[in-house]
């Protein structure tokens, strides 16, 4: 993907706004920026990280196209270890436009999809874990996802895998020397010191491996289904959720008919939340059709709130709910601004209960009441125990997930190797696979189709 020549993009979003940026990198970009501009002191631009008002004019012409702010970044000082140029025009798409085709008129050339980037991690400026937090950031839509995208921007994850790295090599270049420099096996007290070593780094990996279950949700999002039987107020507290008037809300049971999706936040994290049909026993066959799609919606959810009225004395239809609903489900006891009716240990009058009460929340999706406790527990069970202290470590990837668990494999089959006293050579060979492993983490060992294809996926300009 790599080539030395000058690359030029758009780095802006397309449409118009108060500036536009278009961004040079490589060996000719000072070259190429300065043969179309000129300034009115007529000095040459060779200060790096100097911004100065320049004029871009058309050398076939000697039109003037527009003022531009032009800021120079000299090798290797620069976001992709090249020399680096950035024409900060007016933000108008025809302008923008023009001064692009000029700069590849000079020898530049349209930038690939994340071929900055790519220049960057070539170059060393960052390692692959970082350049994939650049995407994450730009493609941000809470403040909790930038937060934790900023933090593997700036190098949390592979600071906590440095020492990782360096105790496994140590382990190797030990193993190493005892085969070709000592004759007989490693001693017992060596072994197990050894032996020590792996499972310290073992156990590190497994919880930065662990981290993943909560990092994809923050990165992708979830899907939350509200479920109950009619009339029990799922459409109030779907509307109370998004923050607006979506569902239509009336005293009828049987309103809502098909499963109505919308997304918003919890906490930060992006939730598509479905709000499904009433689930009851009906012989209306357009309702009926609403409920199966409520019964796939709920298979499907990562997380399915489950609402109760809460005055109402627990319905038998409640009890069939619950224990149709797969155990990732939180229980909502709405209407609490009414009078209680409903058994707190959710049973009904024949002593049957649905367990899992620690997943009682009580709510008013009247008065809202509730709610901010409500989002805490679905947050919760999202994210473990201990989501905030994970944003140093939070693997948001699964290519990066499945390095890391294929890492803790062969860390296992090495201390398994070591314990029975297996061969050194043999032992060695799962230890080198574990480092390659963590290798593709940072991108030491990843071929170049591996991150092609990874960058292909950033924007062009980035």
């Amino acid at each position: 993907m790599y080539s030395d020549d000058t690359i030029a993009a758009i780095s802006t979003p397309p449409g118009r706004g108060g500036i536009g940026v278009l961004r040079l990198s490589g060996p000719a970009a000072l070259q190429i920026a300065t043969s179309i501009s000129r300034s009115e002191s007529g000095g040459p631009l060779n200060k790096a990280n100097l911004a100065r008002f320049e004029k871009v004019t058309d050398p076939a012409t000697g039109e003037i196209v527009d003022e531009v702010i032009l800021t120079y970044f000299k090798t290797p000082h620069s976001y992709t270890g090249e020399d680096v140029v950035e024409i900060s025009c007016h933000g108008s798409p025809i302008i923008l436009e023009r001064v692009l085709r000029m700069v590849l008129d000079r020898g530049a050339r349209i930038a690939e999809p994340g071929e900055f980037t790519f220049r960057a991690f070539f170059n060393k400026r960052i390692d692959l874990a970082q350049a994939q937090a650049v995407r994450d950031v730009i493609n941000a839509q809470t403040q909790y996802q930038a937060r934790v995208a900023a933090k593997q921007l700036g190098g949390e994850l592979s600071a906590r895998l440095t020492p990782l790295k360096d105790t496994l090599v140590e382990i190797i270049v030990h193993l190493e020397s005892s085969v070709e420099f000592v004759e007989d096996d490693i001693s017992p007290e060596v072994a197990s010191t050894l032996l020590v070593k792996l499972s310290d780094v073992t156990e590190a990996l497994i919880e930065i491996a662990d981290s993943f279950s909560f990092g994809r949700y923050v990165k992708e999002g979830f899907d939350l289904a509200i479920v109950g039987r009619p009339n029990v107020g799922k459409s109030s507290v779907f509307n109370r959720l998004i923050g607006s008037d979506r569902a239509i809300v009336t005293e009828l049971p049987g309103t809502t008919r098909d499963a109505l999706y919308e997304s918003t936040s919890i906490s930060g994290v992006p939730v598509r939340l479905i709000d499904t049909a009433g689930i009851r026993e009906t012989i209306d066959r357009v309702e009926s059709i609403g409920i199966t799609r409520s019964r796939a919606a709920i298979a499907d959810a990562d997380i399915s709130l489950v609402i109760l009225d809460a005055s109402l004395p627990l319905h038998r239809e409640d009890l069939e709910l619950l224990d149709s609903v797969p155990e990732t489900r939180i229980i909502a006891l709405n209407k609490s601004d009414l009078p209680n009716l409903i058994d707190e240990r959710l049973c009904d009058d024949t002593g049957t209960h649905s367990g899992q009460l620690d997943s009682v929340v009580r709510i008013s999706a009247l008065t809202g009441s509730g709610f901010e406790g409500l989002t805490t527990r679905i947050f919760e069970r999202l994210s473990g125990d201990a989501a905030a202290e994970r944003d140093d470590i939070m693997l948001t990837d699964a290519r990066q997930h499945a390095a890391v668990r294929k890492a803790i494999g062969q860390l296992s089959d090495a201390r398994g190797l070591l314990e029975q006293r297996e061969l050194e050579e043999i032992v060695l060979l799962k230890l080198r696979g574990a480092l390659a492993s963590l290798g593709e983490l940072t991108g030491e060992t990843l071929n170049d189709d591996i991150l092609g294809q990874i960058f292909s996926t950033f924007c062009i300009g980035k």
